[in-house]
């Protein structure tokens, strides 16, 4: 095989990989919403009534959200279910955030407060909250986000139905929409998000729950062991234990979350280096189980994020000859004249606006806000999110390569958005 041949097919495979994923999730994601979506015509506020409903424990674990956390608590305490408690993990918080939950639980025994002395990170968070919680059902909440009224009944129902289920994911939306980075994002969400979610539960397996919202049968969490402590994406490793070992994970677009994204280029930067980081920490952890013959419906997740791997260093290197070509000159096959899209460019570019005017159709009927005048916002999503995924890839690999297995991931205060009045 020449040269030639070789840089001819990478170029093609940078090309066609984005496009076949995007008819494959929008195949997918059809099927999904025609078969069960579509045939369930009840709209979120109007959730299944649950006969002897299981009692549920809400799990917060928390740091530094001393801005958010009371809403949160709010949102969980005035949840359309009949019995709950609310478990809030205060995890060595430098702010009040530790003094609010102490006053919210002294106005409304539902609510628990435990206090982490050091920073143990959310993972241990989310441990000592399901062994404290009485409750078989745990509905997981992230500290900033604000559950919809109606989204606790959606979630249990189908761990009542179906003893199988290990987990079920709820639909995150974003919340603050802003800025550019922010309305991009929420086209993300429906449009990338929302649609991997519904075709992997066609094909067989999920990559992973939400990590800001998601329910866990506590036995299932405990026949994997729980959360591991050392992963930079919690809920990506648990995604894999529980499927691994057998339990469902479901998705459910009917349980709303609202969430905050970030809204810096930093932010959204090492938002997107964790994300990538997790995904190859998952990867080497579970290979050897992936081998077994047994664990075969999860071979098109983990083909999927290793073939998405090998995309981001093909794009890499697609911009390396681009650049080195502008101060050198290059062996004809490896000459790339400009990076700028043609023609396939253009074919991508309609393809990611079908995609995105689908998922929008699809998503609106969980938003009472019109999802259509963010529409012009995500046509910029191929040009600016296509770079960043790519360039946080090829930097997550080696990162996840050499970091030492058994090192604790504790929290570090995330990009939260522009607050109004242009604080942070």
């Amino acid at each position: 095989m020449t040269l030639d041949t070789i840089v001819k097919a990478l170029f093609e495979f940078a090309f066609y990989y984005p496009l076949f994923m995007s008819y494959l999730w929008m195949t997918g994601a059809m099927y999904y919403f025609f078969y069960w979506e579509k045939l369930d015509k009840r709209p979120v506020s109007d959730p299944p009534r649950i006969p002897n409903s299981p009692a549920v424990s809400f799990i917060v674990p928390c740091h530094n959200e001393a801005r958010n956390i009371d809403d949160t608590i709010v949102a969980l305490l005035t949840q359309d279910y009949p019995d709950f408690e609310v478990i809030a993990i205060n995890d060595a918080s430098t702010d009040e955030t530790g003094s609010i939950l102490e006053q919210m639980s002294r106005d409304d025994p539902r609510l628990r407060v435990i206090h982490l002395e050091t920073n143990q990170g959310k993972a241990m968070g989310l441990r000592v909250g399901a062994i404290a919680a009485k409750n078989e059902i745990l509905v997981c909440i992230d500290g900033d986000a604000i559950l919809e009224k109606h989204a606790t009944r959606w979630l249990v129902w189908p761990f009542v139905n179906a003893p199988r289920v290990g987990a079920v994911t709820g639909n995150p939306r974003v919340r603050n929409r802003t800025t550019l980075l922010a309305k991009i994002q929420v086209g993300e969400f429906s449009s990338i998000i929302g649609l991997i979610k519904r075709a992997q539960r066609i094909y067989g397996r999920v990559f992973t729950v939400s990590g800001v919202v998601a329910a866990f049968r506590k036995s299932a969490l405990h026949a994997v062991g729980y959360w591991n402590l050392d992963m930079v994406t919690e809920d990506i490793d648990i995604s894999w234990s529980l499927q691994l070992n057998r339990w469902d994970v479901r998705y459910e677009p009917n349980a709303l979350c609202y969430i905050l994204m970030p809204e810096t280029l930093a932010g959204l930067w090492r938002q997107r280096v964790r994300w990538a980081q997790g995904g190859v920490e998952v990867l080497m952890r579970h290979f050897r189980e992936l081998l077994s013959l047994r664990n075969r419906r999860m071979w098109l997740v983990a083909a999927e994020l290793m073939v998405s791997e090998f995309w981001a260093y093909v794009m890499g290197l697609i911009f390396v000859l681009w650049i080195a070509g502008i101060f050198v000159s290059l062996p004809s096959p490896l000459e790339v004249s400009t990076v700028l899209p043609g023609w396939p460019g253009v074919i991508l570019g309609a393809t990611c606006l079908i995609q995105f005017a689908l998922s929008l159709i699809i998503d609106s009927r969980y938003e009472s806000r019109q999802l259509g005048q963010f529409y012009y916002w995500i046509i910029w999503y191929p040009m600016a999110y296509w770079v960043i995924h790519a360039a946080a890839s090829i930097v997550a690999v080696p990162r996840a390569m050499i970091k030492r297995r058994g090192t604790r991931a504790i929290w570090v205060s995330p990009d939260r958005g522009v607050r109004p009045g242009g604080g942070d």
